[in-house]
């Protein structure tokens, strides 16, 4: 899975209408382009290719000020939000995402309601739990990684990355349990996009 749709589709989504330069604002504001693949040519190809496949809608509009081409705002369509649901779940409850991936998701998390990722998090928490069992059909960590040789610490890095993402998982599901952050259908969510115009401190 590729973390690019999601962020792109779930910057669309919290414009509500944006075009590129918008989108690639924020990404940047939130520093995707330092975490993800999210740089202006592949944030543009997204939009236009979401664009062709019904996910986004997009219009013209005035020329460029500048003297270019029409400038296109995007908006997110029913078949638009059906993938970014599908993509925000996914990220958040598969135990294996890369990293960007894994991040997109806790960035839209709130886009759910508080039940919902609860659930998605404690079935990324089993999968994780599922996997570091099987690891450990194989290893031994008590043993120490020199029991296999070199090769033993595959395994061992293994079953470090399963136990970090198992605290910082359970940490972040304590948090939720405790109230924190404002999830779908529960008031005002926390506003994570520039305004139109508004200086982006972090852009290249």
């Amino acid at each position: 899975m590729s973390a690019i749709r999601l962020l792109v589709l779930g910057a669309v989504k919290q414009h509500g209408r944006a075009h590129g330069y918008q989108v690639r604002n924020d990404l940047e504001y939130w520093g995707a382009h330092e975490w993800s693949h999210a740089k202006p040519g592949s944030i543009y190809h997204a939009l236009k290719q979401m664009a062709k496949q019904g996910l986004l809608r997009a219009d013209e509009i005035a020329p460029s000020t500048a003297g270019g081409p029409p400038r296109v705002e995007y908006e997110i369509t029913e078949a638009g939000r059906e993938e970014y649901l599908r993509l925000l779940r996914a990220a958040v409850s598969t135990y294996d995402q890369d990293m960007d991936v894994l991040s997109a998701g806790i960035g839209f998390i709130v886009d759910l309601p508080r039940a919902e990722a609860l659930e998605l998090l404690r079935e990324r928490l089993r999968a994780l739990d599922a996997w570091r069992t099987a690891v450990t059909e194989y290893y031994t960590p008590e043993g120490g990684p020199e029991q296999l040789g070199h090769i033993g610490e595959i395994m061992h890095l293994w079953v470090h990355s399963a136990d970090a993402g198992r605290v910082w998982t359970l940490g972040l599901i304590d948090r939720i349990e405790g109230g924190a952050y404002v999830f779908a259908g529960e008031g005002d969510p926390f506003v994570g996009v520039l305004a139109e115009g508004e200086e982006n401190p972090f852009a290249e």
